[in-house]
């Protein structure tokens, strides 16, 4: 890897600013949970996985901050615990879609419940510990996915991809983009075709520059144009990452993920979804459930400082879509690859993890779509 998404320096977390990449590129440094929160909500870091990873930290860093400025009086350790609970609060309220954010804050709250009659500075610097183990599992789960995902590609394969769902998306190598480069890790030679993903620009800004990064050939198009290119036998499969699934197998991913699954449905064409464990959501019955986040009119009304909208127009900026699991050719998991995947199949792959997983590794050799993708 060329960039370290989300980094521990000088007892802060340090986060790549997305927002003005590729023009530029600088780190910036956080030291409470709010200020990770707004981070996130601003989308300095975005991509389910690395906020699931940046929460994590924020909940850290506000007990490090916590432990510098109360005793451990009684009274103190109450404000301290009051001031925990606030951290947990605001990081939760940052974004409401990627279930990562959920994910991430429950298991550094049960840390935090488990250690909480510990010293301050004990109790802060096992949250931290735990954050880094978040950060180092989140790259290892991503390094099996690719493996996994790695098989489906063949030799060759033009593949088309939506939004950013690389290492910038995660702590390290991605989800999607992860396949990509366990793919030519393992010695194939595949393209991408990036989306441009309006109206954000992860695909041209992100996914792009990633891929330039490390020599993957990359071709970046308009979202109106993978309609095109299928129909002209130019996309042999489609890898895309996701904010949640349900335990239907409904998956949210960036807007536009939708119109991209219902053409690869038309021209026959392999629709992959890299997704963790930790963002299929099995207290969530269907898509439907989902909360779609609605994002600033600015983003859709031009680009930073430039507007070309016309002035006075009604705007809606819906900053994800449902993809009916019915659309989903496989979930390629840290455990196997789900094939055609629905609740029955979800719920055993959390209760027989490895017994599912294995069979699904196995048993995908056997039904490649057409180019072996």
């Amino acid at each position: 890897m060329k960039v370290e998404t989300l980094r521990w320096a000088d007892n802060k977390l340090e986060m790549i600013d997305q927002r003005i990449l590729p023009a530029s590129f600088e780190y910036l440094a956080y030291d409470s949970a709010a200020s990770v929160a707004e981070g996130i909500r601003s989308m300095v870091v975005r991509g389910a996985p690395a906020i699931g990873v940046a929460a994590a930290y924020g909940v850290a860093l506000e007990a490090l901050r916590l432990s510098s400025t109360l005793r451990q009086a009684k009274g103190e350790r109450d404000s301290f615990n009051a001031g925990m609970e606030a951290g947990f609060t605001v990081l939760a309220q940052s974004r409401p879609t990627a279930v990562n954010l959920f994910w991430g804050l429950q298991r550094m709250h049960g840390m935090w419940e488990s250690v909480k009659g510990q010293s301050h500075a004990a109790v802060a610097q096992r949250l931290l510990a735990e954050a880094h183990e978040i950060l180092a599992e989140d790259i290892r789960i991503n390094r099996a996915m690719g493996a996994f995902g790695a098989e489906l590609l063949a030799d060759g394969a033009r593949v088309l991809t939506h939004c950013n769902a690389g290492a910038l998306a995660t702590a390290g190598w991605g989800t999607a983009l992860g396949v990509f480069r366990s793919a030519v890790e393992a010695g194939k030679k595949i393209s991408v075709i990036a989306d441009e993903t309006r109206p954000f620009l992860q695909g041209a800004r992100l996914t792009a520059w990633e891929m330039v990064q490390e020599n993957i050939p990359v071709t970046l198009i308009t979202d109106n144009m993978a309609g095109f290119m299928m129909s002209r036998g130019e996309i042999d499969a489609v890898v895309v990452g996701t904010d949640r699934v349900a335990s239907n197998g409904d998956v949210a991913n960036k807007i536009g993920t939708y119109m991209v699954a219902v053409l690869a449905r038309r021209h026959n064409i392999p629709f992959y979804v890299a997704c963790p464990l930790s963002t299929i959501d099995m207290n969530i019955a269907s898509g439907a459930d989902i909360p779609i986040e609605e994002r600033s009119a600015d983003e859709v009304r031009g680009f930073r400082d430039y507007h070309w909208a016309a002035e006075g127009v009604s705007i809606r900026n819906p900053s994800f879509d449902v993809t009916p699991a019915e659309l989903v050719t496989a979930l390629i998991t840290e455990k196997g690859v789900v094939r055609q995947p629905d609740r029955d199949k979800l719920r055993a792959l959390f209760n027989l993890e490895k017994t599912v997983g294995h069979r699904e590794h196995r048993d995908h050799r056997d039904h490649r779509g057409k180019n072996g993708a």
